[in-house]
């Protein structure tokens, strides 16, 4: 769940109460989000950099930290926070959001070219706003967190906010070549190319994170105003000739994207947040998208979205007796206005630009659910006796776990994720493009994938353990996921057995032993054609050799042999090792 952190002191004033702390935790426990955290920015920049390197003009204010729900991008700011909340409180009502079309609208052209690298543009502009210091570090802070949750750090969307007195329209969104585009990047004086400007961030902590995004592109895209000063090098950084500050008073707010739907989200997040400041309260200016073929769209389109929902089925999924009027009611303390169609017995819920995370009707039933107060819902005995029961993989799992620990190995427990190179070039292994889930976000290098094959985690689990007395005898009974076109998610999972061992000598008898002792438990003889048996294979995981597949009843359900040298190497194993993995579904015959 994300977490916002916000002024204590701003808050409080934009709710228009005082509250202590316990009674805004309750607000927050009705309105289902938490309160995380109390702390301060000195205390946390204490806590994030040590008591050396805090800023010293950190102050003591207080501020709280909040989970909130993923799926609601209104919360990320203090304004959006206040908001909901003086709503939920029946404070205020829903602020009438409008774009307004004048007649000489600012146009932006969309180049060909752009299809090749970020083909969607949307944007406004934001007339007469007032920024102070708190408004517009939470404009910023804002675009942070959207480019951070749903623009999926830059990869799906970027945001670049320019202040409009400093350009002239029409603007251009373009896509050439890096060498041919060159300005002076944000907060920097000395104009660069965008190759020099790629040269110039690749050390800096925050920017080097999104450069891979167009890096290897033969076109960079790049907007332009009309007299050809950039604007913004999407998805990387804005032009230092438009920078906005705290004296701006017209803002351009232009989101390039690959993701169209999300980029119409994250502009509308933006308008709602902060069109409140401005001149004529929560409203927008269009700009006049020119689309490659010519055609013409106005963006945004904050008009209200209408969703209806059954009185009944919401009654039924929430487990309470309400009248479509006090639904109707429920609703509007989240944002929602509705009106009953009488001949369906239907609400017809009018959904503004601040709650996209409202889809269908199973939303709207959780939202009255909340409104109404989860505690407040009577608890009810089931209709439906049923019994639990273990599941037979798990219960087979478990007695093989006692098992093995038996035979004198150790189990260990894996993460779940793993690097590509650990998987597949650590392991001389070559990766097919249909064996392994791939991450679209990873957080750090070291988990970029779901584990096709136990084998990684057991190899760095041994390379850590080196330092124990020999021989080490492992062991790990878990699943793999795997790519499956048959699975309505794409992927399934599946339970593996590993063993190793390491020490001064291979001890791959130990673990044929090892395997003979399982499939004897499972019933299954060594047999070439009734049982199981070892036939000799190639894996560059292994020795040329050395190496067998492990066929049951002429299915291969496995692999086992000596460890390559290249591999132990790999993860820093300066000893010999010999390992066994396993399919448990096709020994045990369960599925799952």
């Amino acid at each position: 769940m994300p977490t916002v952190a916000v002024s204590r002191d701003g808050l409080m004033e934009a709710l228009g109460q005082q509250m202590t702390d316990t009674e805004f935790e309750d607000l927050c426990f009705e309105f289902g989000i938490e309160l995380d955290d109390i702390t301060s920015e000195a205390l946390m920049q204490r806590k994030e950099k040590g008591d050396k390197d805090a800023k010293i003009e950190a102050n003591d204010q207080v501020v709280y930290k909040i989970d909130i729900t993923a799926n609601r991008y209104d919360l990320l700011c203090l304004e959006g926070l206040a908001l909901a909340l003086n709503v939920f409180r029946q404070k205020c009502s829903v602020p009438n959001f409008r774009s307004i079309k004048p007649s000489n609208p600012h146009v932006m052209t969309v180049s060909p070219a752009c299809a090749q690298i970020r083909p969607f543009v949307v944007g406004c502009v934001l007339r007469g706003i007032k920024f102070d210091s708190a408004r517009y570090n939470s404009f910023i802070e804002l675009q942070d967190k959207l480019h951070e949750n749903i623009c999926r750090r830059r990869t799906l969307v970027a945001i670049g906010t320019h202040d409009l007195d400093t350009i002239e329209g029409p603007f251009s969104y373009e896509a050439l070549s890096p060498k041919d585009i060159s300005f002076a990047p944000l907060n920097n004086e000395t104009v660069m190319t965008a190759e020099e400007l790629m040269e110039h961030y690749d050390k800096d902590q925050k920017l080097k994170h999104y450069l891979h995004i167009i890096r290897d592109s033969p076109v960079y895209p790049v907007i332009y105003d009309a007299k050809r000063r950039v604007l913004s090098l999407p998805p990387i950084i804005n032009s230092n000739h438009s920078k906005i500050s705290l004296d701006t008073r017209n803002v351009l707010i232009e989101c390039t994207a690959t993701d169209l739907t999300r980029a119409k989200i994250v502009l509308d997040t933006m308008v709602s947040m902060f069109s409140g400041y401005c001149a004529d309260p929560f409203t927008c200016e269009d700009l006049q998208i020119k689309g490659p073929d010519g055609s013409l769209t106005h963006t945004p389109d904050i008009r209200p979205v209408v969703v209806s929902a059954s009185v009944d089925a919401i009654n039924r999924t929430v487990g309470v007796k309400l009248s479509p009027e006090t639904q109707i009611s429920l609703l509007s303390k989240m944002q929602l206005t509705a009106t009953l169609n009488a001949s369906s017995n239907e609400l017809l819920v009018s959904v503004p630009p601040t709650r996209h995370d409202i889809l269908q009707s199973c939303d709207i039933a959780e939202d009255v659910a909340i409104a109404y107060g989860y505690n407040n819902i009577p608890r009810t005995v089931a209709k439906t006796n049923t019994v639990g029961k273990q599941q037979p993989m798990n219960k087979m799992s478990d007695l093989l776990r006692g098992e093995v620990a038996q035979a004198g190995f150790n189990e260990i427990l894996t993460f779940g994720l793993c690097s590509h190179a650990e998987a597949f070039s650590k392991l001389r292994r070559a990766d097919d493009g249909k064996t392994a889930i791939v991450l679209s976000n990873p957080k750090t290098a070291d988990f970029e994938i779901c584990r096709p094959a136990l084998l990684p985690g057991m190899l760095k689990t041994m390379g850590n353990a080196q330092k124990m007395p020999k021989p080490i005898k492992l062991f790990e009974i878990t699943d793999v996921v795997l790519k499956d076109p048959t699975s309505d998610v794409g992927a399934c999972n599946r339970r593996h057995l590993i063993a190793m061992y390491g020490g001064n000598t291979s001890g791959f008898e130990v673990v044929h032993g090892l395997l003979d002792h399982v499939m004897t438990l499972n019933g299954i003889a060594m047999d070439e054609k009734e049982g199981y048996f070892l036939k000799e294979a190639q894996d560059g995981a292994f020795f040329d050799g050395r190496c067998a597949n492990v066929l049951v009843r002429g299915e291969v359900v496995g692999v086992t042999g000596m460890l390559h040298p290249e591999t132990l190497e790999a993860f820093d194993i300066p000893f010999p090792c010999s390992c066994v993995e396993i399919r448990m579904d096709k020994i045990t015959g369960i599925k799952g």
